[in-house]
């Protein structure tokens, strides 16, 4: 039997109840929510700057774990034919996005709010999955493809984060980059003299990354995912995604056995600190990033993993176009990651409302999901 801790990680309380408080102080006491983000709480420091800018890099350090593992012979993403169909979806479920925003933008916004459009490109991994299991059922195949895409699909994004998400105000200072290629070299000598305690990658390698990064003017939360990929590791993976080997003792298995508590309950802190929206900042970007979460992954992951078919790459067993049109939906929850990008796209506080707001709003993409499923198994019994 699940314990309640593990229940409440599983179905993402803490970061669905940060959201929630954080939407309701927002409204009720916007001046005092937003003291509490930005005020010093020690030595200048934020409790903003602690969630996005050191809480964040172990979330995407975590990120960095299940890319990592997938890869390695036996995991989901190897050999690549195996992988080719739901990296072409992804592939879809990033452009379409993109086209989608940028149309619409052109059609109904304005030129302030372009660089928004890497903001629908990332699915939140744990609402789709929790999604698709309750959509699917249990053991479905189009869980695993969902996943996998969505994997590969924050692998994109935490690349369009550190290519085009730099502070504006400050440009980019490619030498301090250095320190993030000496972290990558410090990070393979620990492993070519067998270092097998990630403590060492961690603390020497991850913050060496994390001072080049954030003095280089790129996002420092990214610094892990530079240094995770040198933790030692079995030769080969022997689990699919977020499914734990009880016999692996590696650092690479151990720091994500160590971290995901925390990682998985510190959510709380992130949905507080960036779902602190206004309602009265709804407005132009909700509805872009709302629409391109939604029509933009669903038409681009369906018509790539279409061309993927056409082109011998087929759907797993027991998928077929009704499931991968499902999964393009639940591909549109953004949430966790959207939110992160909305908050680097726009310095103008009412935009970046309004475009988590649009985020946030992406987790309605359940609905037309379960209805496309229904009414398919409504079909088939008539």
């Amino acid at each position: 039997m699940r314990s309640p801790l593990n229940l409440l990680r599983e179905f993402s309380v803490p970061l669905v109840a940060g959201v929630f408080i954080a939407l309701g102080w927002a409204n009720l006491d916007p001046e005092h929510y937003h003291a509490l983000l930005h005020d010093p709480i020690f030595a200048g420091i934020s409790l903003h700057f602690v969630t996005n800018d050191l809480f964040m890099a172990l979330f995407f350090g975590m990120a960095a774990v299940e890319i990592t593992q997938s890869c390695l012979p036996g995991g989901d993403l190897h050999p690549l034919k195996r992988a080719v169909n739901p990296l072409l979806a992804t592939a879809g479920g990033v452009l379409g996005p993109v086209a989608v925003y940028l149309l619409l933008n052109a059609c109904f916004g304005t030129p302030a709010l372009t660089r928004g459009w890497g903001i629908p490109t990332a699915t939140d991994i744990a609402l789709a999955w929790l999604a698709a299991r309750f959509i699917f059922g249990k053991g479905h195949p189009a869980i695993s493809f969902l996943l996998l895409l969505a994997i590969a699909d924050d692998a994109l994004g935490l690349a369009i984060i550190a290519i085009f998400y730099g502070d504006p105000n400050n440009p980019a200072q490619p030498l301090w980059l250095l320190l993030v290629a000496a972290a990558m070299a410090l990070s393979y000598h620990f492993r070519a003299r067998r270092v097998m305690s990630y403590w060492p990658y961690l603390v020497a390698g991850g913050g060496l990354s994390w001072l080049g990064l954030f003095q280089g003017h790129l996002h420092p939360a990214l610094a892990l995912v530079f240094v995770i990929p040198f933790l030692p590791h079995p030769p080969t993976e022997r689990e699919h995604l977020f499914e734990v080997d009880p016999k692996d003792l590696s650092p690479l298995s151990r720091f994500e056995h160590d971290w995901k508590l925390f990682v998985d309950l510190g959510l709380f802190m992130f949905g507080l600190v960036n779902g602190g929206v206004e309602f009265g900042n709804i407005g132009v970007a909700t509805w872009l990033v709302l629409a391109s979460l939604i029509a933009g992954k669903t038409i681009g992951i369906t018509l790539f993993g279409a061309l993927g078919v056409r082109l011998g790459f087929p759907l797993p067993a027991g998928m077929g176009m009704r499931e991968l049109l499902t999964a393009g939906l639940i591909a549109g929850i953004g949430f966790t990651v959207a939110l992160f990008v909305a908050g680097e796209a726009f310095t103008d506080p009412v935009i970046s409302g309004a475009a988590k707001m649009g985020a946030m709003l992406s987790i309605f993409a359940f609905l037309p999901a379960a209805a496309v499923m229904r009414l398919g198994r409504r079909q088939r019994r008539d």
